[in-house]
């Protein structure tokens, strides 16, 4: 082993041998090679240990030190002293990297600086984070990002959240003020009208506006027995749960405008329905047999009332000549009594004898002919 000192004075240990490690040992100097690390040929001798201190500049040994910063960059630029990955130099021997980046910062400062907004939405704009006001539509400025960011709002776009389902494999069953059992499904349309509130209060609004539909339509079925939540009193719960949604999403402060409820299935469970069908058809059928039997006693009554009239008025005529009326009543029911008998009775003495007109009258009449009877007084 033995000692050697580099330029900052520190020692190193090399150990004899002929280990890969090493450094060239005495013998093979001897072969070739000079113990300054020299060969005769005039070559320098290379150590096999990277650790091991190699010629320096003027014959001093020392440590094997990488490349630097600059010498990669000459290298880059194929020692001309241009810009990076061998860009050539301006006329006046500077880089164009510096005008590259004032114009990336440029168009930075005007991408993140001017914004368009729709007609149909709202801008909702961050300082550093936080809020800091709601622009209308147009084109709207703000400072550049990250100071500012603005995030666009769709405020009139009306979205849809469907609740429950038509097939019977996925029943949203409610309970009805008689406890019975019925399947809903209807869906909620709904509004942004509070960016802010909308954007900062929620953290899904869909599955909120869900959730607080589902709540409402629970607490309106149950003021309904099970007639009218699945016929005339469709409407009504509509309007009901439209009303305790938007005042549970206004506690909420949700930034939701709800726009309609719209029913789509009130039916009983699966398992029921068929009966339940049946039911209802012979309900149907007992109103329909009711109303028909109201729309008789009406027609009835009103014929009565008209009979009833009518005597009156003739009642006065009889109070002031009682000989004439009556006369014109046996003529009047006669007339009614016979016009429809198909016999002509005249009186006798020198009147011609009976004819059968009403049988010709027939007879033309099925036949669609016209016949004429002519007789002599």
């Amino acid at each position: 082993m033995s000692k050697k000192i580099d330029q900052q004075g520190s020692i190193i240990l090399a150990v004899d041998g002929k280990g890969p490690w090493d450094s060239p040992a005495s013998g093979d100097t001897a072969k070739g090679g000079k113990s300054d690390g020299s060969s005769d040929g005039g070559s320098k001798s290379e150590p096999s240990n990277p650790w091991d201190p190699v010629p320096i500049r003027g014959g001093q040994t020392g440590r094997q030190r990488g490349p630097s910063l600059e010498d990669l960059l000459r290298r880059a630029s194929g020692g001309k002293g241009g810009g990076f990955s061998g860009l050539p130099s301006r006329g006046d021997g500077k880089s164009w990297w510096p005008i590259f980046a004032i114009g990336f910062i440029a168009l930075w400062l005007v991408w993140t600086s001017f914004h368009r907004i729709g007609p149909e939405q709202e801008g909702v704009v961050t300082f550093l984070g936080k809020y800091s006001r709601t622009v209308q539509p147009g084109i709207q400025f703000t400072l550049p990002a990250p100071i500012e960011n603005i995030e666009k709002v769709d405020t009139k776009q009306i979205q849809t959240t469907a609740v429950g389902s038509p097939k019977a494999s996925s029943e949203n069953l409610v309970l009805t003020k008689d406890q019975s059992i019925i399947d809903m499904a209807y869906d909620v349309r709904w509004s942004i009208k509070d960016p802010e509130l909308y954007l900062y209060q929620l953290e899904n609004a869909d599955s909120t506006v869900k959730e607080v539909a589902e709540s409402a339509m629970r607490a309106a079925v149950a003021n309904y027995d099970l007639t009218q939540a699945i016929g005339p009193g469709r409407g009504a719960i509509e309007l009901e749960v439209r009303r305790r949604m938007q005042q549970v999403l206004d506690e909420y402060r949700s930034g939701v405008l709800v726009q309609s409820i719209s029913i789509r299935q009130s039916d009983p469970p699966a398992e029921v329905n068929d009966a339940f069908r049946e039911v209802n058809a012979a309900q149907q059928r007992r109103e329909s047999y009711m109303n028909d039997a109201r729309a008789y006693a009406s027609r009835v009554t009103e014929l009565a009332i008209g009979e009833t009239t009518e005597f009156d008025k003739i009642y006065v005529q009889y109070r002031e000549a009682p000989e004439v009326t009556k006369r014109r009543l046996y003529y009047e029911t006669m007339e009614q009594i016979l016009g429809k008998v198909d016999k002509t009775i005249v009186e006798t003495g020198g009147v011609t004898p009976y004819l059968p007109l009403p049988e010709f009258q027939k007879k033309a009449a099925a036949k669609n002919e016209t016949v004429t009877v002519t007789g002599k007084k």
